[in-house]
């Protein structure tokens, strides 16, 4: 389990640790996108992308059996 710590607002990170660690455990990003004009919804586009390394996704994402 992964341990969870309190924000330190004052520590600086380096882009490769933060890169380690997102690759590690992996993150979501996710957003909608809506292009209307005078308050009607012409085009809707809901966004959800994983950002994982291979080595860390359970083997059912991937396809194989556990």
């Amino acid at each position: 389990m992964t341990e969870i710590l309190p924000a330190d607002n004052d520590r600086n990170v380096a882009l490769v640790d933060l890169l380690d660690r997102v690759l590690a455990g992996g993150v979501v990003i996710s957003g909608d996108i809506t292009l209307s004009i005078a308050d009607v919804d012409l085009v809707v586009i809901s966004l959800r992308t994983l950002i994982s390394s291979v080595g860390s996704l359970p083997p059912d994402v991937l396809g194989g059996t556990p």
